[in-house]
C-alpha cells in the first residue's frame, strides 16, 4: 500500500502541489527520502522517527520509502516534516488516509512532537482554498490561514493533539483571522524645519508614486523626510494588504498573522549584496526591493552602494517585477516599490561651502556622482536639492503642517487617478504608460511647446520625456485641475537632473 498526503513546494509566490507517497515494503531497516530535497528536507527522517518517539509510537524496522513528486521539482525548506510524518502514520494504518486526502498540510516538526510555524503558510492556504481542500497548519500559524478564506483550517500545536482531531477524540478549535496591524506612528512632517521644496517634491512622489533622489549636505535632514513619507502615503486596499502579506509570508515575517495594512518601508544598508536586494540565494528568497512591494525602498547613501547592485534594481524599477533565474529554478516576485534615495553631494559632503568643501571640488562632485549610472538616474522621476539649515531656521517654530494635512491631499490626488484609470488599471500616474499615459497627461499648447523646448535644450531620453509627463501629471492632480497646463510641466521640469555646479 501507498498512503498520499498533499502538501505545496514554493517557487515565488507560487505554490505548486506535491504529492508526498509513502510506501512500507518487507525488507531490511532502512528510510529512504527522494524527489530532489534538499538537506532541510533530507533532515525530517531524523525529526520524524524522534517525532513518533515522542508520542509513544515506533517507526515500522522495515523498508520505508518516501516520494516527493514530481520528482524533478526541487524540494526546500522544513515545513515537509508533517506531511512525512502523516503519511507514515497513514501507511501504517494509524491514520485514515482518505480523512488526509481532504487537506494540505504543512508543518516543522520539533524533536518533542511540537509543530514548529514555518514560512509560506497563508500561500498554502490559498492554494488549499483554490483546490477546495482543508489546511492543516501550526497552531502559531492558524489565525495566519485564516484569512485565505472560506476553508477548513486545522491549527495543531503537537501531533498528538493533530492524530486525536482526525480520529474525532478532540476536536481543536478553528482558528480566527488576525486583525490586521495597526498602522504605527512614524516621523511627522510637522518636525522638520525649513526644506519646503523638498517637502513639496515629497507630496508629489506621494501623490503619484514617483520616485525620488534628495541631494544634500549631512545633517540636511534627508533621512527625516524619507522617514515620513509613511505617514503621508494612503494604506493598502485589502487586494494590496494580500499581496504584501504573501511576501512577508514566504520571507516568515508575518507578525502574528496579522496582515499588513501600512506600506512596507524598507531601507538596506549600503553594504547589502545584489541577491539581498532583489533576491536569490541558494533559495532564491526574496530581496529588499519585493519585500518593499507597494512601499518604500529607501537608498541612504546612494553611491556608497555598489555600481552593478544599484544597476540590478534598474529592470524592477521599470517592469514592477524581479525575475530570479537560477539553474534549479525560476521564479518571479513582485517589485513594484518606489525608491527614496538619498546622497551628498561628494564624498566630503560640503560641495558649495568654501570654508568645509575639499580641495578637489568641483571634481570631487563630478567623480562622486559617476559612480551611479545615467540609466539609473533616469528611472527617477523626481531629484531635489536639500540644503544645509542655518541656525536661523534650527530656531524657528516648527511648522503649523502636520503629515495629516498633506496625506488628506495625497489621498484625494490618488482617488482621482483611481476613477481616471478605473478597476484593474494602474494604481498610480507613475505606472501609467503607452495610450493611457498620453490620453491622461496630454498637455495644453503652451504647456506642449514648454516640453518640446526642454526637451530639446535638456536632451530628454524617451523614457524621462514621458516621466515628465507622468510627474506633471500629478502636480495637476495636486492641483485638481482635469488638464496639464504650461504651470505643471514648468514645475515637474524643477525636478529633472542637472550636472553638479561647483
Amino acid at each position: 500500500m501507498v498512503a498520499h498526503v498533499t502538501t505545496v513546494a514554493f517557487l515565488g509566490l507560487e505554490a505548486r502541489s506535491v504529492d508526498v507517497q509513502v510506501q512500507i515494503t518487507n525488507g531490511a531497516n532502512h528510510f529512504g527520502l527522494v524527489g530532489l530535497p534538499d538537506k532541510a528536507v533530507n533532515e525530517s527522517k531524523e525529526r520524524v522517527t524522534a517525532t513518533m518517539h515522542a508520542i509513544g509510537l515506533t517507526r515500522p524496522f522495515r523498508r520505508v520509502v518516501v516520494n516527493l513528486s514530481p520528482a524533478d521539482l526541487p524540494k526546500e525548506g522544513s515545513h515537509y516534516d508533517l506531511a512525512i510524518a502523516l503519511g507514515l502514520l497513514a501507511a501504517m494504518k494509524i491514520v485514515d488516509a482518505e480523512t488526509l486526502s481532504h487537506y494540505v498540510v504543512v508543518g516543522e516538526l520539533g524533536l518533542d512532537g511540537r509543530i514548529a510555524p514555518v514560512p509560506g503558510v497563508l500561500l498554502a492556504a490559498l492554494h488549499a482554498s483554490a483546490s477546495d481542500r482543508g489546511l492543516i497548519c501550526p497552531a502559531a500559524q492558524g489565525a495566519e490561514a485564516a484569512w485565505a478564506g472560506r476553508i477548513e483550517v486545522v491549527a495543531a500545536p503537537d501531533l498528538l493533539s493533530l492524530l486525536n482531531h482526525l480520529k474525532g477524540v478532540q476536536l481543536l478549535p478553528a482558528p480566527e483571522p488576525a486583525r490586521a496591524e495597526a498602522r504605527t506612528a512614524g516621523p511627522d512632517l510637522g518636525e522638520v524645519k525649513g526644506q519646503e521644496t523638498a517637502k513639496r517634491a515629497l507630496e508629489i512622489a506621494a501623490a503619484g508614486g514617483h520616485n525620488l533622489l534628495m541631494c544634500g549636505p549631512p545633517g540636511a535632514g534627508k533621512s527625516l523626510l524619507a522617514a515620513c513619507l509613511p505617514g503621508i502615503l494612503p494604506e493598502l486596499t485589502p487586494e494590496e494588504a494580500l499581496e504584501v502579506s504573501m511576501i512577508a509570508s514566504i520571507a516568515g515575517t508575518l507578525d502574528g498573522g496579522r496582515l499588513q495594512r501600512q506600506r512596507p518601508f524598507r531601507s538596506p544598508h549600503h553594504g547589502a549584496s545584489m541577491a539581498a536586494l532583489v533576491g536569490g540565494g541558494t533559495r532564491a528568497r526574496p530581496g529588499e526591493v519585493s519585500m518593499a512591494h507597494l512601499g518604500v525602498l529607501f537608498l541612504d547613501e546612494l553611491p556608497e552602494f555598489q555600481r552593478q547592485v544599484l544597476d540590478s534594481l534598474r529592470q524592477p524599477l521599470e517592469t514592477g517585477r524581479i525575475e530570479v533565474a537560477r539553474a534549479a529554478m525560476h521564479v518571479t516576485y513582485p517589485a513594484r516599490v518606489q525608491l527614496v534615495a538619498a546622497m551628498n553631494p561628494c564624498r566630503c559632503g560640503h560641495l558649495g561651502e568654501p570654508a568645509l568643501a575639499c580641495a578637489r571640488a568641483p571634481r570631487c562632485a563630478a567623480d562622486y556622482q559617476a559612480k551611479i549610472s545615467g540609466p539609473m538616474l533616469d528611472r527617477i522621476d523626481l531629484h531635489v536639492d536639500v540644503p544645509a539649515l542655518s541656525a536661523a531656521d534650527l530656531t524657528l517654530p516648527p511648522p503649523a503642517e502636520p503629515s495629516a494635512d498633506v496625506a488628506a491631499r495625497v489621498a484625494a490626488a490618488r482617488d482621482r487617478q483611481t476613477a481616471r484609470y478605473g478597476p484593474g488599471g494602474p494604481r498610480s500616474n507613475a505606472e501609467a504608460d503607452g495610450k493611457l499615459l498620453e490620453a491622461a497627461a496630454a498637455p495644453d499648447e503652451p504647456g506642449r511647446k514648454l516640453l518640446a523646448q526642454a526637451a530639446d535644450a535638456m536632451r530628454l531620453s524617451a523614457r524621462g520625456y514621458h516621466r515628465i509627463l507622468r510627474v506633471a501629471r500629478t502636480i495637476a492632480d495636486l492641483a485638481g485641475a482635469d488638464a496639464v497646463g504650461r504651470i505643471h510641466i514648468a514645475e515637474a521640469l524643477s525636478y529633472r537632473r542637472r550636472p553638479p555646479t561647483a
